[in-house]
């Protein structure tokens, strides 16, 4: 009487075994997907995830109580020495002709101006604007169209897989508009923290526009 009796999962000696082509298709097939589940679970584990939280904003914490904003817009048929930049909001700042960080560059032969400007603002309604006010000699008609490069607020952030509104009005094009009306647009900003795997943390902004 032997033990071996029992077994159910004999093996058949391979002398009497014989390869079918459609067995090769299936162990081809089982490999295949073993393969790609294998890599699959691999990308899933290296691969970063973006994890969106909501958050009070402070104020005062980290930026004290400041915002830094970023312009970009020509105007072509606007001359430099009458383009300007006002700011003013609740807490009393009201200044006109702001001009630290900022550059003017001559479009068109001259007849044009392009406005580059880095400046900060509170955390307080207000609004910025670019105008003519600062001139010394006020234009009678003076043409505002004009085209936005870039508007945006806090650290640069260019993240891939990172979407949002961070620079909602670039390309915004009002050269065919009316050219003695003025254009206003209201922001709406929103706080938006970047942190990546190092930890380092970036500060910027998202915001909603509309055309009043």
């Amino acid at each position: 009487f032997s033990s071996f009796r029992f077994d159910i999962y004999r093996k058949v000696p391979k002398d009497l075994t014989q390869p079918t082509y459609t067995g090769a298709i299936i162990s081809v097939c089982c490999c295949l997907f073993i393969l790609f589940l294998f890599l699959s679970e691999l990308t899933g584990f290296i691969a970063t995830e973006i994890v969106n939280e909501l958050y009070v904003d402070d104020p005062d914490k980290d930026s004290g109580g400041k915002i830094e904003v970023n312009l970009n817009i020509s105007l072509p048929n606007l001359h430099c020495e009458l383009v300007g930049l006002d700011i003013q909001d609740e807490m009393g700042r009201h200044e006109v002709g702001h001009i630290d960080n900022s550059m003017k560059i001559p479009l068109n032969n001259g007849d044009g101006c392009r406005f580059e400007g880095h400046f900060s603002i509170n955390k307080v309604p207000g609004n910025f604007h670019v105008s003519t006010h600062s001139a010394t000699a006020q234009p009678q008609n003076p043409d505002m169209t004009h085209i936005i490069h870039k508007l945006s607020f806090g650290d640069k952030l260019q993240v891939h897989n990172v979407h949002g509104a961070f620079n909602a009005l670039e390309g915004a094009d009002k050269l065919s508009s009316n050219p003695l009306a003025s254009h206003d647009y209201i922001l709406k900003i929103v706080p938006t923290v970047y942190e990546d795997m190092s930890g380092k943390q970036r500060y910027s902004y998202q915001y909603t526009v509309a055309n009043k």
